[in-house]
């Protein structure tokens, strides 16, 4: 039987790291996977997680996904001329008060996980379209369910892929292409290692009036409880790709964890949004603050 070709963006670390050597790895060798990442000074890590596993299964290649010459050399150098899944993975974050980010550090953020996502998909969809065949995944984000404060930029970029994946779902279910989002919550990976937060004492921060600092500094603290209590594995989510991979009939939207309903809920149940609103607010700042006075 012919491999099933993937290609996953952002396997440097993380989410695409632990999926491409999931695939590659498989004893049956039934995936080729394509694992791309910008900057190839990081593939050594990715190559120890294979070993010898990977002979004929995995190629790393070099993609930038906010180059579209990059996406293109990358498609080109599939030998297999086809892709039966794509993995849009890869993305960056950003933390802060809204007044202390720049221009171009919000513009970055928006390039990478709305227009690269938007820029691989446009690579690889017209042959899928002319195979009436594919499968396109994208890592979604909790933040792109609910808004969250500090996060305005991160969570604007992800509710941005949201529309984009929704959209393309209604469209492309003509052509036999599924199109599934993995909801993500606090995974345990190089993310938060390499968001770019604002911290204490840097200028643009200490032009932020001293409320919203305070606010900020007990949001540092609710984060830091969440990934110490909550987050997941990578092998975790790992386990909701393969599933979406694997369905016969796949869904739409996958979550990572059951404990992200909840907090998406109020939002359909009350649709004048204050529910939620009022909620998160309490989750985030009432119960910190009630510590902070014991």
């Amino acid at each position: 039987m012919e491999q099933i070709v993937v290609l996953i963006t952002g396997c440097s670390s993380g989410i695409g790291l632990s999926l491409a050597v999931r695939l590659a790895s498989d004893p049956a060798k039934t995936y080729k996977v394509y694992a791309t990442m910008r900057n190839l000074a990081k593939k050594e890590r990715l190559l120890d997680c294979v070993k010898g596993l990977h002979k004929d299964t995995l190629e790393i290649l070099q993609m930038d996904v906010t180059d579209q010459q990059s996406i293109l050399d990358a498609r080109h150098r599939v030998t297999e001329n086809r892709m039966d899944i794509l993995v849009c993975n890869a993305g960056v974050g950003l933390m802060g008060p809204l007044e202390a980010q720049a221009l171009d550090t919000m513009r970055q953020i928006l390039e990478v996980n709305v227009l690269g996502t938007i820029s691989t998909i446009q690579a690889f969809l017209p042959g899928m379209k002319a195979r009436g065949h594919g499968r396109i995944l994208v890592t979604g984000s909790l933040g792109g369910l609910q808004g969250l404060p500090f996060n305005e930029v991160y969570c604007a970029s992800k509710f941005a892929v949201e529309g984009v994946c929704e959209s393309l779902a209604v469209l492309l279910q003509h052509f036999n292409i599924h199109v599934s989002l993995v909801e993500c919550g606090p995974v345990n990976t190089d993310f938060l290692d390499n968001l770019q937060t604002a911290k204490p004492g840097e200028a643009a921060l200490q032009r932020v009036d001293e409320h919203t600092r305070s606010l900020y500094h007990t949001y540092l603290k609710h984060c830091g409880m969440v990934f110490q209590n909550a987050a997941q594995d990578t092998d975790d989510v790992v386990k909701i790709f393969l599933e979406a991979i694997q369905s016969a009939s796949p869904a739409f939207r996958y979550y990572s964890s059951d404990a992200l309903l909840p907090l998406t809920s109020p939002k359909i149940s009350a649709p004048d949004g204050l529910q939620y609103i009022r909620t998160m607010s309490k989750i985030i700042f009432s119960t910190n603050e009630k510590e902070e006075q014991k």
